[in-house]
């Protein structure tokens, strides 16, 4: 169970709690605009990250390697866009779980990662036949 869902707005609940209790309205009026600040830098580093994919295809990456050496489990699928600069190429049946994204480099190497509720879970890269 993912316990962020919850703690975080809890949290910010609590914040407003003790605001109001040290300071009374006036720090419920600055925890408040810290709290909606927040939301606002996160909703802007979405904008900016889903822009810059928009204008790249789906499932390129400059370096398969690169990327392959750069992921982290756990890492989220916002940040692997960001790494990536593009969205990923969705492999797996839309709306299910495990999802399976690919993304692609211009040599035909091509990194396969499968995110469990956003979060990366594994990946593995694969590098196209050499031939003689």
């Amino acid at each position: 169970m993912q316990f962020q869902k919850f703690l975080v707005p809890i949290g910010g609940l609590v914040l407003l709690g003790f605001a109001y209790r040290g300071y009374g309205w006036g720090g419920v009026a600055l925890a408040a605009g810290a709290i909606v600040m927040f939301l606002l830098m996160h909703f802007n580093r979405t904008m900016q990250t889903l822009k810059r994919a928009a204008d790249r295809p789906i499932g390129y990456v400059a370096s398969a390697v690169m990327l392959n050496a750069k992921l982290k489990k756990g890492s989220t699928l916002l940040h692997v866009m960001a790494m990536t600069r593009a969205l990923g190429e969705l492999r797996s049946p839309k709306d299910e779980q495990p999802e399976l994204y690919r993304w692609t480099d211009g040599g035909g190497s091509y990194v396969d990662a499968v995110f469990v509720g956003g979060k990366l879970e594994s990946w593995e890269m694969t590098r196209p036949p050499v031939t003689d």
